[in-house]
């Protein structure tokens, strides 16, 4: 039950049921009866957010990515911040890690700091099936104050989306690797993810139509991941590939440091694929060719499905936007 189902069942606006919160004296008697029956028969418990949205009252936004070390969760965090700031809208950061216990315990904690809405970085918070049960505490945030997902997808009542077709854009530059000759390609990735695992599936589906299957999916943990990523490598006996997908550009540049360990020319002898359009894709030589996820657009879907939500007209459902291909000097197409 969340603001939007007592505005329905009482035949009311989510603007009057805010003013009702808010014991408005504008609200007719009759009108404040009908709805705190409403609210009382589902045992409603208001927000900061339903309360805020009559009175102009909105103050704290919370925010949640699993780590702000992150090179895309410090940017989407700073951009965030940044754009809320200037509508006049606080934020409180929470970094929950990996793990999906910690997922839900802040969660739970932002929820009991009375947040007026949810900003949920990452697709860490979804599941490969948006109806799945696994992400039923996302819904259940939602019924108390709205959730917003950047590049995660949950179906549910209060939960906004907004994603990269991680699949496409995977899909397209595999197909590209392929045009160009390659035949060898290595999938680099460091968690488990519904992120990582389009990323993977859409290099799988492009070599599958060429009769090809990925050389292997390593994944090279969490820390330091450049230098670990090139320590890897090299220690693997026997790799012979002619081009690796990384599911982000850390390990693209520790791919690109491996393959000067050994002697390998890049793009000639081997062509190298980031993701995220980070700037570690322009602090390497050669310049990184990397997919840009659309981080920026997908914040921005975000910050404007909140001022919708503000403003009584929730935007429902999932906004995609298409990533692309940033040639630079690891690929030669």
């Amino acid at each position: 039950m969340n603001i939007y189902d007592v505005a329905e069942l009482a035949g009311v606006s989510i603007a009057t049921v805010s003013r009702v919160l808010n014991d408005s004296p504008s609200v007719a008697e009759k009108t404040k009866q009908r709805v705190r029956q409403v609210m009382e028969e589902h045992s409603y418990v208001p927000s900061g957010f339903s309360r805020g949205l009559g009175m102009n009252a909105m103050k704290t936004i919370g925010l949640i990515c699993p780590d702000a070390a992150d090179d895309y969760m410090a940017k989407a965090v700073a951009c965030l911040e940044h754009s809320l700031r200037d509508y006049g809208y606080d934020c409180i950061l929470c970094c929950s890690g990996y793990a999906y216990e910690d997922c839900q315990i802040a969660v739970s904690a932002l929820l009991r700091r009375r947040v007026d809405a949810l900003v949920l970085i990452g697709s860490v918070y979804a599941a490969d099936d948006p109806d799945s049960e696994r992400v039923n505490y996302i819904r259940d945030a939602a019924k108390q104050t709205p959730v917003f997902l950047i590049n995660g997808y949950v179906r549910g009542d209060g939960v906004y989306c907004a994603v990269c077709d991680d699949y496409g854009a995977s899909y397209s530059a595999t197909r590209e690797l392929l045009a160009s000759g390659r035949r060898k390609i290595l999938f680099l990735t460091d968690v488990n993810t519904v992120s990582t695992n389009l990323k993977r599936k859409g290099c799988e589906d492009a070599l599958a139509e060429a009769g090809l299957t990925l050389q292997g999916d390593l994944n090279v943990g969490l820390s330091n991941q450049i230098n670990q990523t090139r320590d890897y490598l090299l220690r693997l006996q026997g790799l012979d590939v002619d081009g690796i997908f990384a599911a982000n550009d850390a390990l693209a540049v520790g791919a690109l440091k491996y393959a000067k360990r050994r002697g390998l020319a890049v793009p000639e002898d081997l062509c190298i694929i980031g993701y995220n359009n980070s700037e570690l894709s322009v602090c390497c030589d050669p310049e990184l060719s990397t997919i840009d996820g659309r981080e920026s657009r997908l914040c921005q879907i975000a910050i404007d499905s909140i001022k919708l939500c503000l403003c009584g007209r929730p935007a429902g459902g999932k906004v995609s936007a298409k990533g692309c291909l940033v040639r630079r000097g690891t690929t030669d197409f």
